[in-house]
């Protein structure tokens, strides 16, 4: 027998398991970053549906003298009926609808929780924020 076949012996095993554990990290990444990009997709869509509808809350008597103005409680109302609406919004962190310069911005936000690196490195999960803008179009 070889003396250094003794030393080695059980290497095999260590080395099988060390790439089993990276590869479990790598997928895990892997996932948790596709959860999070598909998480975003949807706070995306979701914050510009409502703000597109919550630029419909023009002012009527404005409108009626040539202007066209947001009505900021008519934009409120909206935005949360539209919110209320949506399936994406019942978890959600947070939502917040203001008018700025005659324009409606939409804040969403939603905390992403990990699945596969939970395991190896606990931690809270991370947030997710998306803001989305949008204002009334004059058309002939």
């Amino acid at each position: 027998m070889c003396r250094t076949g003794r030393a080695e012996r059980g290497s095999a095993t260590l080395f099988v398991l060390g790439l089993c554990v990276a590869v479990l990290f790598l997928g895990g990444i892997g996932i948790d970053l596709w959860r999070a990009i598909a998480a975003r997709r949807e706070l995306v869509a979701l914050a510009d549906a409502v703000a597109a509808a919550a630029a419909n809350g023009i002012d009527p008597e404005a409108l009626r003298a040539g202007r066209l103005v947001l009505d900021e409680q008519r934009v409120r109302a909206i935005a949360a009926d539209a919110l209320t609406r949506h399936d994406a919004s019942a978890g959600l962190e947070g939502a917040a609808v203001s008018v700025s310069g005659g324009e409606v911005v939409v804040v969403v936000e939603d905390r992403v929780r990990m699945s596969l690196l939970a395991l190896l490195a606990p931690g809270d999960p991370f947030l997710v924020r998306v803001r989305a803008h949008a204002r009334p179009e004059e058309r002939a």
